[in-house]
Parts: C-alpha cells; structure tokens; sequence
C-alpha cells in the first residue's frame, strides 16, 4: 500500500515537471535574477525588436531612416570592436533615440571562456561604448546566444541584465524579406523580444514588419521598456 503511494506521487510530480513553461517562456521578470530574460511580460500587447550589430553597417542608414519615418526606437546591442570602427554611427544610432546594449567586445563564444575572460571582454565594450555615448549598457546579448554559468556569472558581476529572443528571425542567413516578415508574423506574442541584424533583406522587411505588427495592435518598445513595463505589470 505505501509502495502504491509512493509511486503515483513520484508519476504526479514528474508530470508536473515536465509540464511546466521552459525558461525561455517564463514571464516572469522579478525571480530571474542573474538569469537571461527571453521576453517580457505576457500581459502586456508589446514587442521589442532588437538588433546585433558587429558587421552590416552599410545597412544601417537605411534601417534608422526607417524607423525614424515610422517612429519606432528598438534595442541595437553592438559589438566593441565594431563601435571603435563606427563611431559615428555609433553615436547616430544613439542621438536618435535607440537604445544600445552590449555584444561584448570581440564576439567570442562565451561559453570557451572563463567567468574572468567573459567579464573583461564585457567591460572592455562597455568602456567604449561610454566613449561615444556617455552612457553604460545595462543590457548585454551575449554573442551566439551563449549563455553557460561563466557568461551569466560575469554580466551579472558587471551589472548587466542577459537578454536573449523569443523569435529568431536566423536573417544571417539572408532570407527573402517575405520569409522574415512571416516569421515574426506568424510568430508574434506580448513581451517578444526579435531578433535581427543589418542585413540587406531585414531593410527591406522592416517596414511591413512594423506595419503588420502595429495592424495587430502590438506597441513597439525597446527591450528596457518592455521589462521597466513588465516589472510595474507584476506588482500592479
């Protein structure tokens, strides 16, 4: 008879777990701490569109026209290496309302290096980026959405929040700009963060991508916005 109960209470609680949200689907924005956040709150019909940029600047005076005729400021996280290239641009980007986070240094792969080696390579960008700008990230997109103990450890040291997507426009990978219109589309939920970079077919997406979302009646954030809103959303 004990046996019996122990069983179905071990059936009970494994079903449990593996019911529950996986973490990139956790909404939750106040019990991450030192966790990557994936998106924001569910309750809110919001999505930010963000940006990595360590290459692609040929692209990018266009996107800024765009979002500038559209009215929209979204999170660009920049490689170090690539803001000491561009400065201007840099310094464009940030002067029209944009929000920039950080994408390390070099763009390494994160989860080779060590805790010490991440968070040298994370304040090396956020010196530089405080050079152009005047202002230290509070984001960081770690480079190929790497995100082992070392990386989290090291941007958490360095007081940044992790943030990685909840759509994956994979736009590297230079699809027609109808694949990626459809992908974010198709995919569209409150609190998504998306994924995107310079690239010559996300330009020429990008305002039927605003379009259709605001068609769907979603609000166009940056990435602090969305979680500034998500936070005041949990404690309402």
């Amino acid at each position: 008879m004990i046996l019996g109960v122990i069983v179905l209470l071990f059936i009970a609680l494994t079903v449990g777990v593996s019911n529950s949200p996986s973490p990139q689907f956790t909404t939750s924005l106040s019990d991450r701490e030192g966790q990557p956040i994936y998106q924001g709150s569910s309750e809110k019909k919001e999505i930010a569109l963000t940006c990595n940029v360590f290459w692609g600047e040929e692209f990018l005076p266009r996107m800024l026209a765009i979002l500038e005729e559209k009215d929209v400021q979204i999170t660009f996280f920049m490689g170090g290496i690539w803001v000491e290239k561009f400065p201007g641009l840099t310094k464009q980007i940030f002067e029209a309302g944009h929000e920039i986070g950080s994408h390390g240094y070099s763009h390494p792969h994160p989860d080779r290096l060590s805790k010490d080696d991440n968070l040298e390579d994370i304040l090396k960008c956020e010196q530089v980026i405080k050079e152009i700008t005047g202002e230290k990230p509070a984001l960081y997109a770690p480079p190929y959405g790497e995100r082992g103990p070392a990386v989290l450890q090291a941007a958490e040291e360095a007081g940044y929040t992790t943030i990685l997507w909840s759509i994956d426009t994979v736009d590297w990978k230079h699809p027609k700009p109808e694949a990626i219109v459809n992908k974010i589309n198709n995919n569209a939920h409150n609190g998504a963060i998306v994924l995107m970079h310079p690239t010559a077919p996300t330009v020429h997406a990008m305002p039927q991508i605003i379009d259709e979302l605001r068609k769907q009646d979603f609000t166009l954030v940056t990435v602090s916005e969305m979680l500034q809103d998500g936070r005041q959303g949990k404690s309402s």
